[in-house]
């Protein structure tokens, strides 16, 4: 049995062609739908970007207008979210690689 292996040091593209994540990107922009699937995916992987601790308690979150708006059952949770807020909209620009949050709006 042969063993493939991927070097992307070593690939080379034929002239006029993209990576897959660029195709995507471009029809997502193309049909300006990133903002819906920016937030769907953001609503997939809150546990992940999260943890699993905040994201068990939080019942309800959606985006409008890159503000983020969370409902946490929580209080003390929440009130040291809203203390960290800056810090939590970093953590999800940083994620997604580029300014999808401004603001969180805690409800």
């Amino acid at each position: 049995m042969k063993v493939y292996r991927f070097d992307k040091e070593n690939t080379t593209r034929k002239p006029g062609t993209r990576t897959i994540a660029d195709a995507i990107g471009q029809l997502l922009d193309t049909y300006r739908i990133r903002a819906q699937f920016d937030e769907s995916s953001l609503v997939a992987f809150w546990g992940k970007i999260m943890g699993q601790t905040i994201a068990s308690r939080t019942t309800n979150l959606y985006i409008k207008e890159k503000k983020l708006f969370l409902q946490i059952d929580s209080a003390p949770l929440r009130n040291e979210l809203v203390i960290a807020k800056s810090k939590l909209i970093q953590t999800i620009n940083k994620e997604f690689e580029h300014e999808m949050i401004e603001d969180i709006v805690f409800i």
